[in-house]
């Protein structure tokens, strides 16, 4: 069932557009704060514009995960806990609007005020904002929330400590915080930083949390019950604080919501079937269009949703650890793409059904174009010439296959380039001028089933090759520890990407943090032009130069050579219980990992 309502992609466009045109402001209070321009919300809004402000609460639904968790602590580096756990139980300052490219709106905070420079940023607490104790949430509680997330916290909230200058209350409910460098995002970030509170913490070591220490909150929901690494389960709070605010209506409108925990993708499928579970999403089209014809859709007691999006693809697919040789030469790269008969593998496992990913904001008005770099992207890269992978400027494609199995002239060329690379055949395996075998250990989480499927036929042209190919099956808790201590060659890679890329590009690829332990800079990108563009695109005044500074970035990444991309989710899929229910207008990022839980509602 598509929904009856999409706004269309060019809408997104040209909303880009015309905000990045829009003129800023002098520093004054406000409802809300976009990275460029004016909120599309008045201040006197009723909800967002995606949400049903009179959709019923009530109704317990039933999700599921893979793998398992030892923590219930979203914020800190050390284990593994449930996802969902931060965007549920937790509050920042303003919470965002997924119809616009970054436009923040009012939530802990009920206005924020910020320098027309952006240099610093000024947020007013609600009078009645309260964590589910009932205390009061506090500026105390806020200025101690970004100093121990920046200090002790998981890495993905320490990039924004470094950039503070100072942080202090200017009133009773406010607070501001002074930037160290100009960076028009830093403001909308530090709006969205999860406060935490401060008294649960006196006195023990917040890094080193228990898992009985559950962070308090104040969302909607409070954990009810859990065991570990078996099943979460949470219940609205009756008492919760934020119920009539505009941002919150419509939204959170399910009683209780339930996570299980299973070994693997097809242990919850069959669970969901059986209808121990509420909703599910699918992320391959084929299994969409063949597998979901059980009794319970049939009798129409399961609804199938498709819902479209206009986000870049991001990149999803197998990733390489260039920190270690032969994955530090691009030659071998470039190779083992040749290698990946993605034509033949996508049929085997979609049918065919879905288009490739072709770069990291493919599908966008973000996303590099093919042929020659021309225009102001040529500018910028050739800033870096000497730094740029071959292919940056004159254009660079995937390699694309014949569709058979064999795939053989990708693999001659693949042959050759690994023979420039100082890899020859030496009695059936593959071995440089130190007669060192090339091995690959592809590190998969237990339950991965496409991945494994799409693993095994990868191996066996890779053995063409010579390529000796070991696959390593570990659980949620391993894969997890062994993605952060960087212990791979080659693994699954996932990074969704936004219509308004900022700061998190530093995270996602960034040099600084390239070796360090729990880095989201899975493949080790250590390259001057990919810092500099992440500066230009930070920096730019105008649509025009942010478009041209992503389009360059895509460039590098993309020619870099660093992920082997699969296929592009390019509609979502959700397959639930005919009493879940959604709104007919759908924002333009589509379902997003909130999108469910956030606006849909249970309807006997």
């Amino acid at each position: 069932m598509r929904p009856d309502y999409l706004r269309p992609v060019r809408h997104v466009i040209a909303g880009i557009a015309s905000v990045f045109a829009a003129t800023i402001a002098s520093a004054e209070s406000s409802h809300g704060i976009a990275m460029y321009g004016d909120p599309a919300l008045p201040p006197d809004f009723v909800s967002l514009p995606y949400a049903n402000p009179d959709a019923p609460k009530g109704g317990k639904v039933i999700f599921g995960n893979t793998g398992g968790y030892n923590s219930l602590n979203p914020f800190v580096q050390k284990g593994t806990s449930p996802w969902q756990l931060r965007f549920w139980t937790h509050e920042s300052l303003m919470g965002r609007s997924w119809d616009e490219p970054f436009t923040l709106y009012g939530l802990l905070a009920e206005s924020v005020e910020t320098a027309p420079d952006r240099s610093w940023v000024e947020f007013t607490l609600r009078e009645d904002a309260r964590f589910s104790d009932d205390s009061l949430v506090t500026v105390d509680d806020v200025i101690w929330s970004y100093e121990t997330l920046g200090t002790e916290g998981h890495l993905r909230y320490r990039g924004l400590w470094g950039k503070i200058d100072s942080i202090k209350q200017t009133g009773p409910r406010s607070v501001r915080i002074t930037f160290n460098e100009p960076d028009r995002e830093l403001a909308l970030i530090a709006g969205l930083r999860p406060i935490l509170q401060k008294a649960q913490w006196e006195g023990k070591d917040f890094a080193d949390a228990a898992l009985h220490d559950v962070p308090v909150g104040s969302g909607p929901y409070i954990v009810d019950s859990y065991e570990a690494g078996r099943y979460v389960n949470l219940r609205r709070n009756p008492k919760y604080w934020g119920a009539d605010i505009p941002f919150r209506q419509g939204t959170m409108n399910l009683d209780e919501i339930r996570i299980e925990f299973y070994g693997d993708g097809t242990v919850l499928f069959e669970a969901f079937k059986a209808g121990e579970l509420t909703a599910v999403r699918e992320f391959n089209a084929d299994k969409w269009d063949t597998q979901y014809n059980f009794p319970a859709v049939q009798r129409g007691d399961v609804v199938k949703t498709e819902i479209p999006h206009g986000k870049p693809s991001g990149m999803t697919g197998f990733v390489m650890n260039t920190r270690k040789a032969p994955f530090d030469d691009w030659r071998v790269r470039e190779a083992l793409l040749l290698a990946f008969n993605f034509e033949y593998i996508n049929d085997t496992i979609t049918g065919g059904a879905q288009p490739r990913i072709t770069s990291y904001f493919s599908g966008s008005d973000l996303g590099m174009q093919p042929g020659p770099a021309t225009g102001k992207v040529a500018e910028l890269l050739e800033t870096y010439q000497d730094d740029l992978p071959p292919g940056t400027l004159e254009g660079y494609a995937l390699p694309v296959g014949d569709g058979s199995a064999r795939n053989r002239s990708n693999i001659r060329k693949a042959n050759k380039l690994l023979s420039e690379a100082g890899w020859t055949v030496q009695d059936g395996v593959l071995r440089n001028q130190d007669g060192k075998d090339f091995t690959i250990t592809v590190l998969l989480q237990q339950g991965d089933s496409e991945s494994q499927t799409a693993i095994e036929i990868y191996s066996r042209a890779l053995e063409r090759l010579g390529v000796k190919v070991t696959v390593e099956q570990v659980d949620s808790a391993q894969f997890t520890g062994r993605t952060a201590e960087l212990d791979f060659d080659m693994t699954v890679f996932r990074r969704a990407l936004s219509l308004s890329p900022g700061n998190e590009q530093r995270l996602y690829w960034g040099s600084e943090n390239a070796d360090t332990p729990g880095t989201r800079n899975l493949m080790g990108v250590a390259s001057p032009a990919v810092d500099g563009l992440i500066d230009s695109m930070l920096s730019s005044e105008s649509h025009e130069d942010f478009v041209a500074a992503t389009r360059a970035l895509d460039r590098v990444l993309t020619a870099g050579r660093y992920v082997i991309p699969i296929w592009n989710f390019d509609v979502g899929r959700i397959a639930h219980a005919k009493e879940l229910k959604q709104p007919k207008t759908l924002p333009i990022y589509g379902d997003g990992p909130e999108y469910m839980p956030q606006v849909w509602w249970y309807e006997e």
